[in-house]
């Protein structure tokens, strides 16, 4: 139940701080075009951080109440002030929470001005949620790697982060812009979805790009090549094997977007276009969820 329970705050914390990371970062790089739809598709993009950092915050408390209860094997709610405060003074990963709530903070804070401060607001939120999303490194394998190979190991566990919250940002971005309009009113955010797609093409690609580098070197370190045949035969290597998977249907997806889905809709600009695009997109959507939920299974299991 305990470990049910970790498991979860871990996917959550995964999801949430990814989104908040992803979405204060598109619109710097996405959002260009005349003021009134840039202003239009921003706000509604900005309309969701505060939730998403209030959630981060409180499943952020609630996954070191639940931690430090696992290691002194009581109820949550036996958690004494006393306990947290020596798990958060005395340990890495209670210090690494310290950080993650004080960024969290600052990014409520952040996601209250966007829109008001012009693009410093998003500037700081990106880098608050930088800093919370990469706080989790010191929950998972790359915590116990040591010297200068273990600062190599946490600084590509960060990139891999950073650039898949980039990527699934962006879809959860594109779905808020291409939702179904209700009015003409909403309708100038459609041509700027169209154009963002596009503006997408080369970040994606980079992501792509460090997502697989990275990977690779995050696989040496906790796996390594000559133990290959060993996790094959896991359940840490059968995992691993499925978020490959499902992060092969992600590519095949992000190329249907990029090179038939995306002209396609430049073209046509109407809602079977844009039906089309927003399916393909949910189902990257739906495959990014399942690959969150593994890595955060992958996390607490031994290779």
């Amino acid at each position: 139940m305990a470990d049910a329970l970790m498991t979860s705050i871990r996917f959550l914390l995964f999801a949430d701080l990814m989104l908040i990371l992803g979405l204060a970062v598109f619109p710097l790089y996405a959002l260009r075009g005349p003021h009134s739809a840039k202003a239009c598709a921003a706000a509604d993009i900005a309309a969701v951080q505060p939730w998403l950092c209030g959630i981060g915050l409180i499943v952020s408390l609630v996954g070191m109440f639940a931690l430090i209860a696992s290691m002194h094997g009581i109820d949550i709610v036996a958690v004494t002030p006393r306990m947290l405060l020596s798990m958060a003074t005395e340990t890495d990963v209670g210090k690494a929470w310290i950080v993650r709530m004080l960024t969290l903070g600052l990014a409520i804070i952040a996601s209250r001005q966007l829109g008001k401060r012009g693009a410093g607001a998003d500037i700081i939120l990106s880098l608050a949620a930088a800093t919370a999303l990469t706080t989790l490194i010191w929950s998972g394998h790359a915590a116990a790697s040591d010297n200068f190979a273990g600062t190599i190991h946490r600084a590509a566990d960060a990139l891999h982060m950073i650039a898949a919250a980039i990527w699934i940002g962006a879809i959860a971005a594109f779905l808020i812009l291409l939702r179904p309009a209700t009015d003409d009113v909403e309708q100038p955010r459609f041509p700027m979805a169209t154009q963002s797609l596009e503006r997408f093409a080369q970040v994606g690609t980079i992501c792509v790009l460090a997502i697989t580098a990275t990977g690779l070197i995050n696989f040496k370190f906790i796996v390594g090549l000559k133990h290959v045949g060993n996790m094959l035969g896991s359940t840490y290597g059968h995992l691993l094997i499925a978020k490959l998977l499902l992060f092969g249907g992600m590519l095949a997806l992000a190329a249907l977007n990029r090179w038939r889905l995306t002209p396609a809709l430049a073209a046509a600009d109407g809602e079977p276009s844009r039906a089309a695009i927003r399916s393909s997109i949910a189902l990257e959507a739906v495959a990014a969820a399942s690959i969150l939920a593994l890595a955060a299974i992958l996390g607490v299991l031994e290779p």
